[in-house]
């Protein structure tokens, strides 16, 4: 992916779409962030990943990463890239000024890493959970820890990573085995294994910190007997602490990113946050980085998006049909004239510019949820990233995958060949909808832990917000209406069927996804002009946006079948991870 060429793009949906300048200067730690500024981050953001990342994409999945006697070496390029990367300040746009860092709004980081995934996915899983891991520490760690370890993360000096999945425990956290023992100083000695942990051992940086989750010896069972460790590859005084890499993995994809299965040996760690309560404390880890995972959908697909709308301007193949009227060309014409490909390229270009808007404005809303002065305005701002980020985190990886393999297909065998690199586009993308909780979890947190734990109110609550911030027309207000409708009949039924909940949670995440990206879509009408966004524009009403109503008839399938079964369920153990 090239990132200049979308920097127009994105700065129009930012200023125009979403008035992100007046929103910033609302909130005190941005009141001197204005467009200029803004443009400028981004110009040089580009410039970075364009030049510094996006040349190295073919190397990292062609030479992957070489694993011995303990020590994990990455492709060619990889080390020399990131110290220009944390050096030139990129990791800590986002981060408190107090902590080192330079204090911007949240979205200015989403976009460089929406870039960064586009142009080397493989690459960026290496800074990927550096900002989950700085607002962890920031949150639950001691005034100690801090002094020692929030700078380096901060800046990227040091890079981080998050040590949940056990070889038996997938997304049941509750079962995880590894112990953590206190000692008479106050740290604790950490023991057991973990595996698929993204840059468990590489040769970035020198130290690396691992966010562990363990159990101390007093640990009731399940998930609320874990704690969270910070335990670092490398000591306070240099020496080498007991953490050991058995393994990486092999991968369909992201072959420039090792995946490690990690070995603590009695590893001194120190406790973040309270005792038994390490998922709350890595939650503040995983929701940040959910957003970014959504982030990483989008660059995905526009990576794949302008290869194949490059490729479809030059193939040229047989006379493409024209509307009854019009003169016919001589042919053969570029395959982007021809209706298949078009629908194919405007349908995920619908995709793209509508999931940015829903991206940047939930970015823009965690700041608005930390630093609006007035109380109201930070909850309704909170509970839009509550229920919002899983289906950003579910719709736009799904989309990723889906829409990349579309894209393929516009480049037919040459799609299917290395050459291209759209196969690697392909591979690289389908792990974003397993980690940081599979889509699944995803659909399960949103309907059963989050809208049906209200009855289904804070969601129907957002939903009359999107009516009332952009008019929409009398369709767009009957599918409303029919989500907030189904929505009630949800809760309603899952107080004597518990089961039925877990059966549509997908169709039901669909289902408002589709609803999000028709307000996003309302909001880019509403500012914009030209063909540039009124094609999208129709291929979403076209051949996006009907998916709703299967969506809706599937739920209302299932609410049928309930209803006329007599037998009540038990509802399945939630799944943790979520």
């Amino acid at each position: 992916m090239q990132a200049h060429q979308t920097l127009a793009d994105i700065q129009h949906l930012l200023t125009e779409v979403l008035q992100a300048p007046s929103q910033w200067q609302a909130l005190a730690p941005f009141a001197d962030t204005d467009g200029g500024l803004a443009a400028q981050v981004l110009e040089e953001a580009a410039k970075f990943v364009d030049s510094a990342i996006a040349p190295l994409q073919r190397t990292g999945d062609e030479e992957g990463c070489h694993f011995e006697a303990g020590s994990v070496t990455t492709p060619s390029g990889f080390r020399a890239a990131y110290q220009a990367f944390w050096q030139a300040g990129w990791p800590s746009l986002a981060c408190a000024p107090e902590d080192g860092g330079q204090g911007l709004p949240a979205v200015l980081e989403g976009v460089l890493f929406e870039w960064l995934a586009g142009a080397n996915h493989g690459w960026t899983m290496a800074p990927g959970l550096l900002h989950g891991a700085y607002e962890c520490l920031r949150h639950h760690g001691s005034d100690a820890l801090k002094a020692q370890y929030l700078p380096k993360i901060a800046r990227g000096e040091w890079l981080a990573t998050m040590c949940l999945t056990e070889a038996h425990a997938g997304s049941d956290l509750g079962l995880a085995r590894t112990r953590g023992v206190p000692q008479a100083d106050g740290s604790v000695r950490v023991s057991g294994s973990k595996i698929f942990i993204s840059g468990g051992e590489h040769d970035l940086t020198d130290n690396i910190v691992h966010l562990v989750l363990a159990r101390l010896p007093d640990a009731p069972a399940g998930p609320k007997g874990l704690s969270l460790f910070l335990v670092p590859k490398r000591l306070p005084g240099g020496e080498r602490n007991a953490v050991v890499c058995e393994r990486i993995e092999e991968k369909m994809g992201l072959h420039g990113s090792p995946t490690c299965v990690m070995r603590f040996d009695d590893a001194n760690g120190w406790l973040l946050g309270e005792p038994h309560k390490g998922l709350a404390a890595m939650f503040v880890m995983m929701n940040a980085a959910r957003l970014h995972v959504g982030l990483q959908g989008l660059g995905l697909l526009e990576a794949a998006w302008q290869k194949a709308s490059a490729y479809a301007l030059e193939r040229r193949q047989m006379r493409a049909p024209r509307p009854m009227g019009t003169t016919a060309s001589p042919g053969p014409d570029p395959i982007a004239e021809h209706p298949a490909m078009r629908r194919i390229l405007q349908t995920q270009r619908a995709w793209i510019d509508g999931g940015r808007v829903l991206a940047y404005h939930t970015a823009l809303q965690l700041d608005v949820a930390r630093h609006h002065p007035d109380a109201t305005e930070r909850a309704v701002a909170q509970r839009w990233c509550a229920l919002v980020t899983p289906v950003l985190k579910a719709a736009l990886t799904d989309q990723a995958f889906h829409g990349a393999s579309a894209c393929l297909q516009v480049l037919g065998g040459h799609g299917y060949v290395r050459e291209w690199g759209m196969e690697q586009i392909v591979r690289d993308a389908r792990v974003a909808m397993i980690y940081e909780g599979t889509n699944e979890i995803q659909a399960i947190d949103l309907l059963v832990r989050k809208v049906l734990a209200d009855g289904g109110q804070g969601l129907c609550a957002l939903l009359a917000s999107l009516r009332a911030d952009v008019p929409f027309d009398e369709a767009g207000n009957t599918r409303r209406n029919a989500l907030a409708d189904t929505t009630r009949a949800l809760a309603a039924a899952a107080t004597t069927d518990p089961e039925l909940p877990y059966w549509v949670a997908d169709d039901y995440l669909r289902a408002v996804a589709l609803v999000l990206l028709e307000w996003a879509w309302a909001r880019i009408r509403a500012a914009s002009q030209g063909p540039r966004w009124t094609d999208p524009a129709q291929a979403f009403t076209t051949w996006v946006l009907p998916e709703f109503d299967l969506r809706l008839a599937i739920i209302r399938q299932r609410l049928s079948t309930a209803a006329a079964d007599v037998h009540p369920r038990t509802a399945p153990a939630m799944a943790t991870a979520a």
